[in-house]
């Protein structure tokens, strides 16, 4: 069995005391890739290192809607220049995320998370590359930009809206994420989405550290190991075995990020 995180922060200071054991926990789990996104200009540097120290790991550059506030608008200049350089190098970005709009935290100034989304999905359209959505109470908005910039595919993460939406992203040519909150019996919209879904439509991810499955208490970190579990979980709402899950949504992630692919090789499979 191979599993694909298609949306962990490796990255982030949670993880500086044992970040390489939890790497080899996920590979010991059957988590074989890890996409780890971007969030700021500041860690560009730190998920690029990531891919370079561990060839498990991928990852993607953009700037979270959270974080244009502290950003510039040069900021959208240095992602442009760091793709540049970085698509020409042995361990390319494979997607531009994570990026979107996030209307949950209604102090943050949506013209200029509109501003930055639209500019960043110009920037994935120049350089051919699928992006990471982020798209918490915004879905109608960021599916409205995505309309009027065609961009080649990409991931909504953790996906929680209704089914016309699900199939809205799916007929642009997204792929849906789904991790930790779909394992609570109370998550009921997200439990009916994932159970009647194409299965060709849905990819895995944790969103770790943030986001942990109902089984972790709280003093217990959220990682990419998770997933063996989460696809149980998955299983048995749609009535279907483990290795099913498995081999579909890990063939949907490739499939999606073009650029993962080219790095999943037999070493992947095996270490």
């Amino acid at each position: 069995m191979i599993l694909i995180d298609t949306h962990c922060h490796l990255d982030a200071a949670e993880f500086d005391a044992d970040r390489e054991g939890v790497i080899q926990d996920a590979l010991n789990h059957q988590v074989r890739m890890m996409v780890v996104p971007a969030v700021h200009r500041n860690n560009f540097g730190s998920v690029s290192e990531l891919s370079e120290r561990y060839a498990s790991c991928a990852y993607a550059l953009g700037i979270h809607p959270i974080y244009v506030s502290s950003s510039e608008f040069k900021d959208l200049d240095f992602l442009e220049q760091t793709l540049e350089k970085q698509m020409q190098s042995v361990h390319p970005p494979v997607a531009i995320g994570e990026i979107g709009l996030d209307y949950f935290v209604t102090d943050e100034d949506k013209g200029l998370q509109e501003y930055y989304f639209v500019e960043q999905l110009k920037i994935a359209k120049q350089f051919e590359l699928p992006v990471i959505l982020h798209v918490r109470s915004a879905i109608d908005d960021v599916l409205k930009h995505l309309r009027q910039h065609k961009v080649s595919g990409g991931i909504a993460h953790a996906f929680n809206g209704s089914r016309q939406q699900a199939d809205a992203f799916i007929d642009l040519g997204f792929k849906l994420g789904f991790g930790g909150a779909l394992t609570y019996s109370r998550a009921l919209k997200i439990r009916a989405l994932v159970s009647a879904l194409p299965l060709e439509s849905i990819v895995l991810e944790t969103d770790a550290p943030d986001i942990p499955p109902e089984w972790l208490e709280k003093n217990q970190k959220n990682t990419p190991k998770e997933l063996v579990k989460i696809i149980k979980v998955i299983a048995s709402l749609r009535r279907i075995n483990e290795s099913q899950v498995a081999e579909i949504t890990t063939k949907n992630a490739l499939e999606i990020l073009p650029k993962l692919a080219e790095l999943f090789t037999p070493l992947h499979v095996l270490h």
